[in-house]
């Protein structure tokens, strides 16, 4: 019983780290050029979306672009058809983080969105999708299988994404000479803000 559980940890754990570095090779450094370049450049927000799993990478990049100085929200999708598109304005960049990129909850206001005039970002693996054709700059981002047996649960499909988003968070800190006394004002607690008060 342990070595098969040992066994499928090291498996998963094994997958994961293949993903991750495949994607180095796969991914478009131009297309991300460009995000970084748009949320250098962004008046407004950055506002990201997403269902299920998605909406956990979503929440985790919106922490993490937070933390290093750019304004940044999650909108949960149920919400945003009642009413909380209002956050949503012309300067904003809006991102949709979709596996499969037809989400019924998130193809359901990409229209109002862009009525509003943002500028929409589309992270898939499908660039054939509704969400892919409907956006203004695609994203691909896609993996050859999850680690599980049914390739279903989304895992390293997930991690790719924050990765790759932890790339441009890392690549913004150096472009907008985000410091450590801006890192303190907006982490002053926990072991960060507690390595940065001894500094």
């Amino acid at each position: 019983m342990n070595q098969d559980i040992r066994k499928i940890i090291n498996h998963t754990l094994d997958a994961e780290a293949k993903q991750i570095e495949r994607i180095k090779e796969t991914i478009d450094q131009d297309v991300l050029e460009k995000i970084i370049d748009r949320i250098i450049k962004c008046p407004g927000k950055v506002i990201i979306t997403g269902c299920g799993t998605s909406a956990m990478a979503a929440r985790k990049i919106v922490h993490s672009l937070s933390v290093i100085d750019i304004p940044s929200v999650f909108l949960n999708p149920s919400d945003a058809v009642h009413g909380s598109l209002g956050v949503v304005q012309k300067d904003d960049i809006v991102i949709f983080i979709s596996k499969g990129g037809n989400t019924d909850e998130l193809v359901s206001f990409i229209d109002n969105i862009r009525d509003k005039k943002a500028f929409i970002i589309t992270v898939s693996e499908n660039e054939g999708s509704i969400l892919a054709e409907k956006c203004d700059l695609f994203l691909k981002v896609k993996i050859e299988r999850e680690p599980d047996e049914y390739d279903m649960l989304a895992t390293a499909s997930t991690l790719c994404v924050i990765a790759v988003f932890d790339a441009i968070c890392i690549a913004l800190m150096k472009y907008t000479d985000f410091s450590k006394e801006k890192f303190l004002l907006n982490h002053p607690k926990g072991a960060v803000g507690e390595r940065l008060n001894r500094r």
